[in-house]
This record gives structure tokens, sequence and C-alpha cells, in this order.
């Protein structure tokens, strides 16, 4: 049972990120401000791991140096405000089907970043090898197809079972727009796995490292919602889905989540916890289409299934006993 510990975990995972998409959806059609979520979202998740973190990690928590501070500050940016502000605003620009099928890529694209910086190797002679570069040029044309083309919608079989209401704030569809704002945020996402890795070696403590980039990552939030939301309104909450929307990202996702991310990085490394979001994207599906009535377009499906199999055949092409050696090998690289 030990032994697939980290598998059941990322599954888990991949549930509570299922739910996000809906109300978090339903949020920000009720019209709460994306920025504003991913800034107060953080806070809270910030407020529940700092008592975890202060006194179950008291003695294993690194000194802080300027370096690492630093770093924090790196995470935070690629894995809370930059990424997650792009990611919430392209939610609302599409659909979650669509954005939870190019999380798909973030696999591939945290290899290419590998191979670019000389984190993994990929030998052509090696059947492994050429597996990797044909499932990262797969999954490329997944993307591509999912971003321009969005093709017929199916016709839904019944009608919705919930009802998530289109507010008058709602914002309409941009495909082109929310593509490029997600396709961003995946790249960016990629980077923060990578530097994971890398900051894991010097900082061992997941629950500290997820409370320092949840505070550090509401500051830089909050700095910028500032500058583009000037109306006081819209940094109040009521008792409704706004209220229970951030609670909800902020607890499990920004606080358990994160931390079980970066414990399976931890050990098992960045890829393997990647290779876990086509479960989303399958969940996704299955509720948008039969329980929320969202429409599917033949683009998102087709774009969706390619992503899946140019995925899985990266993640065949990694040899899974080399994997964990390679990556300890490059983490202590500096």
């Amino acid at each position: 049972m030990e032994k697939f510990k980290p598998h059941l975990l990322m599954i888990l995972t991949q549930f509570c990120y299922t739910f996000l998409y809906f109300i978090t959806q339903a949020s920000f059609n009720h019209g709460m401000n994306p920025h504003v979520y991913v800034t107060y979202r953080h806070i809270v998740g910030g407020l529940v791991m700092l008592p975890f973190a202060y006194f179950l990690e008291r003695k294993k928590r690194p000194k802080l140096t300027m370096a690492l501070l630093l770093e924090f500050f790196v995470l935070s940016l690629m894995g809370v405000s930059l990424t997650l502000n792009m990611y919430f605003v392209s939610l609302n620009f599409t659909s979650p089907t669509f954005v939870a099928s190019m999380v798909n890529t973030v696999a591939a694209l945290t290899f290419v970043l590998a191979v670019i910086l000389r984190l993994e190797v990929v030998n052509v002679r090696d059947p492994r090898g050429i597996a990797k570069i044909i499932g990262t040029l797969v999954s490329l044309a997944g993307v591509m197809t999912m971003t321009l083309y969005k093709g017929a919608a199916l016709k839904n079989l019944w009608h919705p079972l919930i009802y998530i209401h289109q507010g008058n704030n709602v914002v309409k569809e941009n495909w082109v727009k929310g593509s490029i704002l997600t396709v961003a945020s995946c790249i960016t996402w990629s980077i923060w796995y990578i530097m994971q890795a890398y900051t894991l070696k010097r900082y061992p403590a997941q629950l500290s490292l997820t409370t320092w980039m949840s505070f550090v990552g509401a500051a830089q939030s909050a700095f910028y919602t500032v500058i583009v939301q000037h109306k006081r309104a819209a940094w109040t909450i009521s008792f409704n889905i706004d209220f229970w929307s951030t609670i909800y990202g902020g607890i499990v996702i920004s606080g358990l989540v994160v931390f079980i991310s970066l414990w399976c990085t931890e050990q098992k490394g960045p890829v393997f916890v990647t290779m876990f979001n086509p479960l989303s994207t399958i969940l996704v599906a299955i509720l948008a289409y039969f329980v929320f009535g969202e429409k599917l377009h033949m683009g998102s499906i087709i774009g969706a299934v390619i992503v899946i199999v140019g995925l899985y055949l990266l993640l065949w092409g990694k040899d899974p006993k080399s994997e964990r050696k390679d990556e300890e090998k490059c983490c202590t690289t500096k």
C-alpha cells in the first residue's frame, strides 16, 4: 500500500481540481473578480497551513537565506500570482473542459524545458528516447488543435441536472484570447514544477514551503490587483458562492493539494506529478456534459484525445528505473 501512496494521493488531487473548475466558474459568473479570488484564496491557504508548518516542521525547517527567499519569490510568481491569474482569466473566456484539457500539456512542456536546460537526456538511438520526442510533438499538435479549431458542438442528451447561473457580469467567449492565456499559464506552471525539484533539495519542508508560497503569492497578486482593479466593491465578498469558492480554493487547493504535490515531487519527481492531469480532464468532461449541461465542441474532444495519447507516449519513453536517479542527479547539479 505504501508503494502506491503517491499514486493515490495524486488521484485525490485530480478529484479536488475537478470540483475547482466548476465552483470557480460559478463564482466568476456570479461576478467575482478572478484576481481578487487568487489573492483571497492564497491568504486563506497561508493562514490554514501556517500552524501546521510552524509546529510540525520546527526541527526540520532549514535556516532561511536571501537566496532561499528569492527562490520563494520566483516560485510564488510562477506557481501562484502570474500563473493562476492568467489561468482563471482564461477560464472566464473559454470553458472548464477546455482549460482542463490544456493542463495536460504541462507534462510535455516540462519535458521540453528540461531538455532545453539539459536536465533531461534524450537518446535518439533508443526506442524510449524516440517515444519522448514523438510524444512531445503529438501533445503539442493536440494543443494546436484545441486552440485553433473549435468545431461543432455536441447536442446535449438531457437538461442539466445542476444549473450554473450565468450572471450579467459574464465575459463573452473569446476563444483565441482565452487559449493564449491558458497556454501561457501552462508554460509558467511547467517552470514552477521544475523549480520545485531544485528548491526542495535545499528546503525539504513541504508545509513551510507551501505556506511561504501562499503568503508571497497573495502579496504579489494583491499588488497587481490593486493596479488593475480600482473598485472597492470588487474586494467585498458576501456569504455566497464567492465565499465558498474562496474557502475551498484556499484550504483544499492552495493548502492540501499544493502540499501533496510538493511531497510527490520530492518522492517521484515533477513529471510523475503532471502525468495524472488527464484524469481531471475526463472527470471535468463527464460532469460538464452530463451534469452541468455544458456544450462539448469537437475541437476540444479531438485535441484532448491527441494530447493524452502524446502524454502517455512521452511517459512511456521515460525509463522508470532511471527516471528518479536522473532527476536526483539533475536537481543536485548547480
